[in-house]
């Protein structure tokens, strides 16, 4: 079970907002709103906001999801649309500033269960194997001598 939550025309430049949404994908919903509340930049709030969004929009989807399970499973961040302003330049020339603006994606699933393998003996042979080559580069080496 997924549950999404979309952020349209935050005013900040998606390279901005992409060094946050990088400290917080795939951690725990719990982790992650921590992450956001400690860390100092101006867009954390806004992530914090949208991340609650996607957590209350997993409990409305399925009111008997464990909130404590949920992970960001996805988090992505895409450009909007750019707001066009002009600066005066010497010579009565201008330049142009773009302003602009991004879409952030959220999506929090439930962590599925961890099933643990049972350890095979193949793993030893690899082992024995390495320290062979060892034995034999060495005989090597002395032979060499």
């Amino acid at each position: 079970m997924e549950a999404v939550a979309r952020l349209r025309h935050l005013k900040s430049s998606a390279q901005k907002v992409r060094l946050v949404a990088d400290l917080i994908r795939g951690r725990s919903a719990a982790d992650a709103l921590q992450i956001l509340r400690t860390t100092p930049k101006a867009v954390s709030k806004d992530l914090e906001i949208l991340l609650r969004s996607a957590i209350a929009n997993a409990e409305q989807k399925n009111p008997s999801v464990d909130v404590d399970e949920l992970f960001v499973s996805r988090i992505f961040v895409d450009g909007g649309p750019m707001e066009k302003r002009i600066r005066p330049a010497p010579m009565g020339r201008a330049y142009r500033i773009l302003k602009r603006r991004s879409h952030v994606t959220v999506m929090v699933a439930e962590r599925p269960p961890v099933i643990e393998k049972p350890k095979s003996a193949g793993h030893m042979k690899n082992a024995d194997k390495v320290k062979n080559n060892k034995l034999a580069s060495g005989a090597r080496a002395r032979a060499a001598e």
